[in-house]
């Protein structure tokens, strides 16, 4: 047998340009900034295989409520930017909104971040506001992954995808299916687009030859377009938590793609409709000028985008008046933008009008 020689050295796996060097790097920067979001239920959080995590025991009949999202085309504008701040933001919000319609209560987070070549510098600042957002949300994130995926993204970019989890007592699950006719529809402002549209809302910056960096006209803070349109998603968690502890709701709606008119009816009992007044909330400037500089039929933009409304709450009419106190109580506009009425044969769900 032959010895084989060898004139170099071997490869390595940054050769081939995967750096584990990096990511032990990026696990340091976080822990921080994870363990501001650890609950009381955390039992391990980041750097074990998988984070441990016990229901209290002021649960009866606990049932978990699972959700998975991701940020959309939106990413691209924050490659544009260099905008990597608050994404993470949004990333937390879109899943811990969609489990707060069901009542229930955010325990854990956990993301998937995906780039080809890791920056470090660049994935703990989205990171970081993952963090911030599961603060505001009131969960622990208890894990992740990092994945560098050599020639899968150009240098610079990267993907997320982020995993929440809740719980909610069996007898106090919200599905709707007490919403009757008379009950009234409140509306919750949204912070802007959110995180929907932005396929729509990028063919419109490109086709108008808007520039992301010049100050928006319509903006009281005196903000860029690109600032307007990156502007975090808002998280409804702890106020609407707080209202379904003083008060019976009987349907919530996140309103995310598909806007009013198609979220709306994913907690409606058959045969009712929604009837939405337009005229009966404020529209924030970034919706007007996105409808103008497109050319968008006022319908599309209510099926596309929230409009201004981020959050639906469906409530007695008896309790409209004090649930609206409670959410203006924690600084959130709110309005009663309609009522829930009998539908005629044919009719959509939603109507706005």
């Amino acid at each position: 047998m032959t010895n084989t020689q060898f004139s170099s050295p071997g490869l390595s796996y940054r050769d081939a340009g995967v750096d584990i060097d990096a990511g032990d790097a990026l696990v340091e920067r976080i822990k921080p900034f994870a363990r501001r979001t650890m609950r009381p239920e955390v039992l391990e959080g980041i750097g074990g295989f998988g984070g441990l995590v016990e229901i209290s025991q002021r649960y009866q009949q606990p049932v978990l409520v699972s959700g998975t999202d991701g940020v959309g085309t939106k990413l691209r504008l924050a490659f544009e930017l260099g905008a990597h701040a608050t994404v993470g933001i949004d990333l937390v919000a879109m899943s811990a909104n969609d489990i707060l319609v069901q009542g229930a209560e955010p325990l854990f987070f956990l993301d998937y971040f995906a780039c080809g070549r890791l920056d470090v510098e660049t994935a703990a600042t989205v990171i970081q506001g993952i963090a911030l957002g599961c603060e505001e949300a009131g969960c622990a994130l208890i894990g992740g992954e990092t994945a560098e995926m050599p020639d899968m993204y150009p240098d610079g970019e990267y993907d997320l995808a982020g995993f929440a989890v809740g719980v909610v007592e069996k007898n106090k699950i919200i599905t709707g299916s007490t919403i009757r006719v008379g009950d009234k529809v409140l509306g919750i402002a949204s912070s802007g687009p959110h995180s929907n549209g932005y396929s729509l809302i990028r063919r419109i910056v490109k086709d108008s030859g808007a520039d992301l960096g010049a100050p928006f006209p319509h903006d009281p803070l005196q903000r860029t377009l690109g600032a307007v349109l990156m502007e975090p998603t808002q998280i409804y968690v702890k106020p609407l938590l707080d209202l379904i502890a003083r008060l019976q709701v009987k349907g919530m709606a996140h309103i995310t793609g598909g806007g009013l008119t198609e979220n709306i009816p994913r907690v409606l009992p058959a045969g009712l409709t929604a009837e939405v007044h337009r005229a009966r909330w404020v529209r924030p400037p970034v919706f007007n000028w996105l409808q103008e500089q497109g050319g968008v039929d006022e319908a599309e933009m209510h099926r596309v985008f929230n409009c201004g409304i981020g959050m639906v709450v469906i409530m007695d009419q008896a309790h409209a008046e004090m649930a609206q106190a409670i959410l203006e109580s924690h600084h959130l506009a709110v309005w009663e933008i309609g009522h829930i009425r009998e539908s005629a044969t044919g009719e959509a769900p939603t109507v706005v009008v």
